[in-house]
């Protein structure tokens, strides 16, 4: 399956600019960045989190672990400006409830929260690379475009929560 219309619609309909990548199917960041031929800092690791009890999307380099401490921080300043409560507890989201409520195959949802009514939290270290790659839906199929047009669109929290890969 390609890229869902949902997510061409968004793009379309916000004056996105972007363009749709086909490759041979991959289910890791990095394996995306070697198939495509580009540095794995452009790639965005998209991870759905469990916050207490709401979700929300991180994404981090494909060359950067997520440190969930530090996004933890990230998401309690946040809160703390809009008067919440802080979070307490933080996990990833269990793979049946991203089969529910996520577009896409796991693993490969596109990260952009207005489809899934999610809040996104974007690492800043995606802010420094011209042209940004992230899963379009399918292990097939992602999307370019630049950090700069996502942060239009989708409007992420920015922070640093990224930690190098052992």
């Amino acid at each position: 399956m390609p890229v869902s219309q949902a997510l061409l619609n968004l793009l379309n309909k916000n004056k996105i600019k972007y363009e749709v990548l086909k490759h041979k199917m991959v289910y890791t960041a990095f394996d995306l960045a070697k198939t495509l031929h580009v540095d794995p800092k452009q790639i965005g690791k998209d991870l759905a989190m469990k916050i207490d009890r709401e979700y929300v999307i991180a994404i981090v380099p494909a060359t950067r672990n997520l440190d969930v401490p530090k996004l933890k921080k990230v998401i309690n300043a946040q809160r703390k400006k809009e008067d919440k409560k802080a979070v307490k507890k933080m996990s990833f989201a269990q793979e049946t409830w991203m089969k529910k409520n996520l577009k896409g195959k796991v693993g490969a949802n596109p990260p952009f929260g207005t489809l899934q009514k999610l809040p996104v939290y974007l690492d800043k270290a995606l802010m420094k690379v011209s042209k940004m790659i992230v899963n379009g839906g399918d292990y097939t199929y992602s999307v370019s475009l630049t950090p700069k047009q996502f942060v239009k669109l989708e409007k992420p929290i920015l922070g640093s929560f990224g930690k190098a890969r052992k």
